[in-house]
């Protein structure tokens, strides 16, 4: 497969976007934040830069998961799993609210193995974003394609372990108002995090799925809250989904200068890690 695809690797593609007030004030409002301006002139939050230059793919054009057909600038891997599965970025300056800015992509590499679940593929996105001629950030994204598998089992709740001293953490209720407003943010159509009819009935999930990303989002906005210092640097790993069936908490250790991050489901398992990064 990765032979199959690897005239893909080196494909880029670029878009300029006007970095506006709206979507970031619509993600304050989703994410309680009553206390910062966002308003021309202002820095835009890290990772806040996920709410701009969206996919637009036409309705005529989606798959029956919601996601855009295969095809385009993603090489058209056929396993009909995808997500995104963790990233690496540098913030070397903010983006400016009300400023134009331009983003540039590019496939940096297309792998596949077989896992434990089936077959595997990994496509590897990397993105700078440019604003008054100046790179902002650098990001690089793992996208993962994978067989369809069994059904997933609901988490069995059980009494979390005590927060240890000195950390920061946050109880988190992902109900199906909180999940719907992401994907409209990101113009997400992916059906596993707002129609619970297909998340169950046909891909197998007991609930439905919190979007990773929106979990990468909550533990920065944890870092952000509570660290005092800009985050210069930020990396996550999905390791397993979480759903809307019940609150889920997030864990931060802050060290000298970098804070050690993860999200735990209701059943106390690590599902995702993450690092931040302090200037």
């Amino acid at each position: 497969m990765a032979a199959l695809y690897s005239g893909w690797v080196g494909r880029s593609e670029e878009t300029e976007e006007l970095i506006t007030p709206a979507p970031a004030q619509a993600a304050a409002a989703m994410l309680d934040d009553e206390t910062t301006s966002f308003v021309e002139g202002a820095p835009l939050p890290p990772l806040w830069q996920w709410f701009f230059f969206l996919p637009h793919a036409p309705q005529s054009r989606l798959s029956p998961d919601g996601h855009p057909e295969r095809g385009g600038f993603l090489p058209p891997v056929e396993l009909p799993r995808r997500m995104f599965a963790g990233a690496r970025m540098r913030f070397l300056r903010p983006l400016t609210i009300g400023r134009p800015a331009r983003r540039r992509s590019v496939i940096r590499d297309v792998t596949e193995k077989d896992g434990r679940t089936g077959k595997l593929a990994f496509v590897t996105v990397g993105q700078s974003i440019r604003q008054d001629g100046e790179v902002c950030l650098e990001e690089e994204q793992d996208i993962v394609y994978r067989e369809p598998g069994g059904p997933v089992p609901a988490p069995t709740p059980c009494e979390p372990a005590a927060v240890p001293a000195g950390a920061w953490s946050r109880v988190v209720t992902p109900d199906p108002t909180l999940l719907f407003r992401f994907s409209a943010l990101t113009f997400n159509a992916h059906r596993i995090h707002y129609d619970r009819g297909y998340a169950t009935g046909v891909e197998g999930y007991p609930g439905l799925v919190v979007q990773g990303p929106l979990t990468a989002v909550l533990l920065m906005e944890l870092v952000r809250r509570n660290a005092g210092r800009p985050v210069t640097a930020f990396a996550f790993r999905a390791q397993a989904p979480l759903f809307d069936l019940a609150p889920f908490r997030l864990l931060a250790t802050p060290g000298p200068g970098r804070v050690q991050l993860e999200a735990q489901g209701p059943d106390g398992k690590t599902t995702m890690t993450a690092t931040a990064d302090l200037a």
